[in-house]
């Protein structure tokens, strides 16, 4: 039915034609497609998963920071002429979508945005994610971790921020921040992936491999 998705992915797209780095229109898609398989195994709303999978980075154009809460604002507008709970529902799983979001997703459907959107931080896409994001900003692929670092996620004077220092701060924690099972079950194979490549990848480097 032409009514039973509010938000195509065609029109979708032109709300990210200055998207770029991790959080791409590719992001977007990926996402979506797991939201919607976790969603599909959870019995959650599809309408409102998709809806919101589409919309969930949709405030970056002005910067990381607060994005989801800005997506949200947007989506409501976009949104005009839905119902309200509907409406409400789609700019909850938006704000919730972030690793470090508050407040936490309280439904089944921002349950399963937020586990997608981990997901597609960690497995093969993650460290290629991870790596793509430290050379778009100017970090290496690999430095050691200072001992602050890995006490506080704080790093020292003049200590980059490689892509291990993502994996070690907030990569490899995913899979533990997974609230669905379906979710938790795609996560370990990814999450051991994850693990094995940056061991490979330091062992390579260090010249220990």
């Amino acid at each position: 039915m032409a009514d039973r998705y509010p938000i195509t992915v065609d029109f979708a797209r032109t709300l990210y034609e200055n998207a770029g780095g991790g959080h791409d229109f590719d992001h977007v898609l990926r996402v979506t497609a797991l939201a919607e398989r976790i969603a599909a195994a959870e019995g959650a709303d599809l309408r409102i998963v998709r809806t919101a999978a589409l919309l969930h980075d949709i405030g970056e154009s002005e910067g990381r920071e607060d994005h989801h809460l800005r997506g949200a604002a947007k989506a409501r507008a976009l949104l005009l002429g839905e119902p309200d709970a509907f409406v409400e529902a789609v700019a909850h799983a938006i704000e919730a979508h972030r690793f470090r979001a508050e407040p936490a997703p309280a439904t089944q459907e921002a349950q399963c945005l937020s586990d997608a959107d981990k997901l597609d931080a960690i497995g093969a896409i993650g460290a290629a994610r991870a790596i793509a994001y430290a050379a778009q900003v100017g970090q290496p692929t690999y430095a050691q971790p200072s001992q602050r670092f890995l006490e506080t996620g704080q790093t020292e004077p003049g200590e980059p921020h490689s892509a291990y220092h993502e994996f070690v701060f907030k990569l490899r924690k995913l899979k533990d921040r997974l609230y669905t099972p379906s979710a938790r079950q795609i996560g370990e194979e990814r999450h051991r992936y994850l693990e094995e490549f940056f061991t490979q990848l330091t062992g390579e480097i260090t010249g220990q491999r």
